[in-house]
């Protein structure tokens, strides 16, 4: 199922479109299709190097206690703007998303940007808690965040772990969920499906989830943290030429204690290695089940990506059943940070699908 794409069409997105002002990334493509695709508009049409910004940092973070942790967060733009969360993968960080949030804050939307358990400035309240990074417990982690911060309902967007916990969130709990923004699709895991093989092109691009199944993966994550992530970086974002600040800003999140258990825990459990908590037991049957996402989408591909499924979205289209839009953007596996200015557009429009 997994392969790389190499597909270049027009953008297209829905009638009530906006458009940030000189946003692009590559050659992007919209398949949309109901309310979507009928009304169709041309698009962003910068180039991938062109929509790229020169934003550092966050001007600062904040902390707060969310279930059960203590959750290290930037947010930016007005405190009663309607509510957007962006969320980042592995071996990623909220940098991911330090382009996007400036351009969302600007448009009005209070923009809140998490770090993800394991990562940052995040912790855990209780050394007793159970390191666990089963998919359902991140999701909860986010609904705990959104009731600690007073948001009700949010656009959610993401890419990686990010874009499983917002579909999560958006097939699960619709109403904490305005608009879905979904880089890969459609990517809640069935563990069961998980143990069937799949290309061997596609088994190589995926080699560190096995090599996390031995304990010389987890020595080799604790001893080469730094090196290890520089290495996927390069691997699924290879047009991506990111410099060594760049890198060097998101790896500092490396260092949280709980780093390798929360990433080691996170792969063996999605292979059936690892035991999740009997607690979520009932949420993971229904995630299992594959349920359909209702809520307003977009999703995108990076056409780079060696994780970007065949066939235009085709592999996920039947997933997502309310307003829908998909886009590719000529950019590897990170997309909100190789396309900044695409991204931010993505989330605009699904706001108004």
């Amino acid at each position: 199922m997994i392969d790389r794409r190499t597909f270049s069409k027009l953008l297209t997105t829905g009638a009530a479109t906006v458009s940030l002002p000189a946003l692009g990334a590559g050659t992007a493509v919209a398949a949309g299709d109901g309310a979507a695709g009928k009304n169709a508009t041309a698009g962003i049409s910068e180039s991938a190097s062109q929509s790229r910004m020169a934003n550092t940092s966050f001007d600062s973070l904040k902390q707060i206690n969310a279930g059960v942790l203590n959750v290290g967060y930037a947010e930016v733009g007005p405190a009663h703007g309607p509510a957007v969360i962006l969320l980042h993968g592995w071996p990623y960080d909220i940098h991911s998303y330090v382009d996007v949030a400036p351009l969302l804050a600007a448009e009005g939307y209070r923009v809140i940007v998490p770090y993800l358990r394991g990562h940052g400035t995040t912790r855990f309240l209780s050394d007793a808690t159970f390191r666990n990074a089963e998919q359902a417990v991140v999701a909860l982690d986010i609904i705990a965040l959104m009731d600690a911060l007073g948001i009700e309902k949010a656009v959610l967007a993401g890419f990686d772990w990010g874009s499983r916990t917002a579909d999560i969130i958006a097939a699960l709990w619709p109403h904490r969920c305005k608009a879905l923004v979904s880089v890969t699709g459609y990517l809640i895991t069935n563990r069961d499906a998980q143990k069937l093989p799949l290309p061997p092109k596609a088994e190589w691009a995926w080699w560190y989830q096995y090599y996390f199944a031995t304990e010389r993966g987890v020595l080799g994550l604790q001893e080469n943290r730094h090196d290890f992530a520089q290495l996927i970086w390069k691997n699924v974002s290879p047009t991506w030429n990111f410099d060594g600040a760049t890198f060097d800003r998101t790896a500092a999140a490396f260092n949280n204690p709980d780093y390798v258990s929360i990433v080691i825990h996170n792969y063996r459990w999605r292979l059936g290695l690892a035991a999740g908590d009997p607690q979520y037991a009932s949420i993971e049957k229904k995630l299992a089940a594959g349920p359909t996402i209702e809520v307003p989408t977009i999703t995108i591909d990076g056409k780079y990506d060696p994780f970007t499924p065949p066939g235009d979205g085709a592999a996920y289209r039947s997933k997502f059943t309310g307003n829908y839009a998909h886009r590719t953007f000529d950019v590897g596996h990170n997309v909100p940070q190789e396309a900044p200015r695409a991204f931010a557009q993505a989330v605009l429009d699904a706001d108004r699908l």
